[in-house]
């Protein structure tokens, strides 16, 4: 068996979400969170850097998921396309933890300082787009602006899905985000 418990991850971040939700984001300490999880504070912190941390789960191997799919997408893909079939490919992950999402979703919006964090993670993520769009020859000022327009198509269709009452899934959302995008870049 090994030293960190399979799944202490996830258990760390459905506490957090939970305890952000009962006591608030500000009133809940790191010891509080691993106690509701059943884990020690040291378990928490081989998993995140702080408590805000905690409701970014994985965002480093998304990033680095999307930089590769987009870096290794068929060449007669357009730079769009390669962008929205890297989130699509991902966004089964994200179907099958809706309601944390949500419930996450309410924690950010309350708080300036997660929304910034939530910024730069947006951001790194951007960049990792355009380096991966360069990588298949597209250049400055098309990558980064390319990577710009996906990571602002990608925030709306994320924002639609969490507020869909019919539970439309993440795909659909995204496809519609970006045929609005392609639609509107026509007009140009």
């Amino acid at each position: 068996m090994g030293r960190w418990l399979a799944g202490a991850q996830e258990r760390l971040q459905e506490a957090a979400i939970e305890l952000f939700t009962e006591r608030g984001y500000e009133r809940t300490t790191v010891a509080e969170i691993a106690k509701r999880a059943g884990l020690t504070e040291r378990t928490f912190y081989h998993h995140f850097a702080d408590k805000r941390e905690v409701l970014f789960p994985d965002q480093g191997r998304f990033i680095a998921e999307i930089r590769e799919a987009v870096g290794v997408a068929p060449a007669e893909q357009s730079p769009l396309d390669a962008v929205l079939a890297a989130f699509t490919a991902t966004s089964d992950w994200f179907d099958q933890r809706r309601d944390a999402s949500q419930r996450r979703r309410h924690i950010l919006d309350a708080h300036t300082d997660l929304q910034e964090r939530e910024g730069a993670k947006m951001a790194a993520l951007g960049e990792a787009i355009a380096d991966a769009l360069r990588t298949r020859g597209i250049y400055d000022p098309a990558a980064t602006l390319t990577a710009t327009i996906s990571v602002a198509a990608y925030r709306l269709a994320s924002a639609r899905w969490l507020a869909d009452p019919q539970r439309g899934a993440l795909g659909h959302h995204l496809h519609t985000s970006f045929d609005d995008l392609h639609r509107t870049a026509g007009t140009w």
